[in-house]
């Protein structure tokens, strides 16, 4: 089984929601939502990957970028390890640049089935990390 290492970016605005993009369709699980990011190249740092993908994917650049999960994940065809980031600042307005839709929603809204497998973990210690106190 092919394992594959991504970096994922959790944005967070200032009204506490966070940015979902959805897969495109020419790609595995088509039509779910996901953070958005990509694969890490060899030799790449984390924090460089993350960078590269959003200013690919999404138009934005000056990351300001914290460590916030990692897990792994099997899908039928792939292995999946993942580290997510929380992204608190950022130059620029996000943006589909490849096509996507995206969609800015607080936690509690996001359908879990609506998400990436891999994600749903991720989304419910977001919940609990950005429950009102």
């Amino acid at each position: 089984m092919t394992r594959i290492q991504v970096i994922a970016g959790i944005l967070i605005d200032k009204a506490g929601r966070v940015l979902l993009a959805e897969r495109l369709h020419d790609h595995p699980m088509a039509g779910y939502w996901e953070f958005p990011g990509g694969k890490i190249q060899v030799g790449e740092s984390p924090e460089a990957a993350l960078e590269r993908e959003l200013a690919e994917e999404l138009g934005i650049s000056d990351l300001q970028q914290l460590p916030f999960m990692q897990l792994e994940h099997d899908y039928p065809d792939r292995h999946v390890a993942l580290d997510f980031r929380l992204v608190t600042a950022w130059r620029g307005v996000a943006e589909g640049l490849e096509g996507q839709r995206l969609q800015w929603l607080v936690p509690e809204a996001i359908d879990d089935a609506s998400i990436l497998p891999a994600d749903v973990p991720v989304l419910t210690a977001l919940r609990e990390k950005l429950k009102p106190a």
